[in-house]
């Protein structure tokens, strides 16, 4: 039988004060108006109605959507944890035999626990599996990262399910015309088609991508074993090639364009980089806006994959130039990510590489500069923000590129073939191609603003 909670009981669950409470149940946000008692579920409709309240959605408002009905559509989800008996955490840590403040270091980064700190039978269950690791050998330290690179990751990939709903299921649906119950039941109906697939998905997922780990682990452990005898290694550190790429001029795009146009540049971006780093035996680390990391193996595989880049997105039509740096060195592996002096190094190059570029270190150029069709055309000695000490650099390319003009449109920085241009302007001996009329405008606005390269780019 569920468990009967007072209000008293309520607010000690909740933290909010019973004469707000009362006032809630009055509206009936978080029951009948006339209702004495309350079930489990009614904590988790007071934590949906605090949210609201935080993020500044007025009582009525808030009425009006639980009179709808469709409040009832998250606690389907929510609710079977709210009604679970909660342990403390250091309840929960000697039930399993952990340290206490193992446990509490879990739940404040890796987001264990319920959201009033409480550990039910899925966390006490989760616990156990961690205890496990940890008498298979996992250091603590290395448990953390491991929780930490779940929590965000599966973090992110929740989030994704919600707002990819909401805006591509939701938004439909009131496009159609639905409205009130109508809609409810609509939005209902797709939830319980689709939420029963997301846990398979995970696994699916998961399952493809460990596959390909355990290759690269497994030349990694081959690699190893290969090296100096003897030698000693900082947990986590391994030697890679790091690629930074990233839009020359996304900027001034999403300003000129909008952020709607913007991103969908960013998507044929996003597509195109992806795929290069497949096929080269590359990884995606992480997108921050329009800039990619990408980790690789060797510096010829990362060399590869950024002249591949640059080479599809020339043949893109109205797109942006894109610039590049590479670099390979000792970093260290860190939840997920790489970090270290020779990334640093790799982002820096990437920040200082012209249009079109393909910015690399010495490290590269030794590696790969057996590279079949890839010239290397030594630039110097060159001091970088960050960097003590200058260092030798190299622009790679392809050795028999052929010279394909384009047009660049000074507002937007879109790269643009002769037949793509949208409008024309002459002015002091010069003529400028825009790709749209508001790029014209603009210009036309504010001519010292944009005017600061030729019309023309030789590529």
């Amino acid at each position: 039988m569920s468990e009967a909670l007072s209000i008293v009981d309520l607010a000690r669950r909740t933290g909010e004060p019973v004469d707000r409470l009362r006032e809630w149940r009055a509206l009936g946000l978080i029951s009948a108006p006339d209702q004495e008692w309350f079930g489990p579920e009614a904590v988790e409709r007071t934590r949906l109605v605090q949210l609201f309240v935080r993020r500044g959605i007025g009582l009525e408002t808030i009425a009006a959507w639980v009179r709808s009905g469709r409040m009832e559509r998250y606690l389907e989800l929510l609710v079977p944890r709210t009604g679970e008996t909660g342990y403390s955490i250091a309840e929960a840590a000697t039930m399993v035999g952990l340290d206490p403040a193992l446990v509490e270091r879990m739940a404040q980064t890796a987001s264990l626990g319920a959201a009033d700190g409480t550990f039910g039978a899925e966390d006490v269950a989760m616990l156990r599996g961690l205890k496990t690791s940890l008498e298979a050998g996992f250091p603590e330290d290395a448990l953390e990262q491991f929780a930490r690179v779940y929590g965000d990751a599966l973090g992110r990939v929740a989030e994704s399910e919600a707002h990819l709903f909401h805006f591509y299921v939701h938004h439909r649906l009131q496009a159609q015309g639905l409205s009130g119950p109508a809609l409810s039941e609509a939005m209902n109906a797709a939830g319980r088609l689709m939420t029963p697939l997301a846990e398979p998905a995970i696994l699916y997922f998961h399952r493809r991508a460990l596959e390909r780990a355990m290759r690269e682990e497994a030349v990694m452990e081959l690699g190893e074993e290969a090296a100096v005898p003897g030698q000693v290694e900082v947990p986590g550190q391994l030697t890679a090639a790091i690629v930074f790429v990233d839009l020359s001029s996304f900027t001034p795009l999403a300003e000129a364009m909008g952020d709607v146009k913007a991103a969908e540049v960013l998507e044929r971006f996003s597509r195109l980089v992806r795929d290069a780093a497949g096929r080269s035996d590359g990884r995606v680390v992480k997108q921050i806006g329009d800039a990619f990391m990408l980790v690789f193996p060797d510096s010829r595989s990362a060399l590869t994959c950024a002249l591949e880049i640059e080479r599809r997105t020339m043949a893109e039509p109205q797109f942006p130039a894109v610039r590049s740096g590479v670099h390979r060195g000792r970093v260290l592996y860190r939840e997920g990510d790489y970090v270290g002096v020779n990334v640093n190094l790799a982002s820096r190059l990437a920040a200082s590489a012209e249009r079109h570029q393909v910015l690399v270190t010495g490290a590269v150029r030794h590696e790969a500069g057996g590279l079949a069709g890839v010239e290397f055309v030594g630039l110097g000695k060159r001091r970088l923000k960050g960097i003590a000490e200058g260092l030798e650099l190299f622009a790679a390319r392809p050795a028999e590129a052929t010279a394909r003009e384009r047009l660049v449109d000074q507002v937007c920085g879109m790269e643009l073939r002769p037949t793509e241009v949208a409008a024309r302007l002459a002015l002091e001996g010069k003529e400028f191609a825009f790709c749209s009329q508001e790029c014209l405008r603009r210009f036309v606005a504010a001519p010292d603003v944009y005017r600061v390269a030729g019309p023309a780019l030789p590529a």
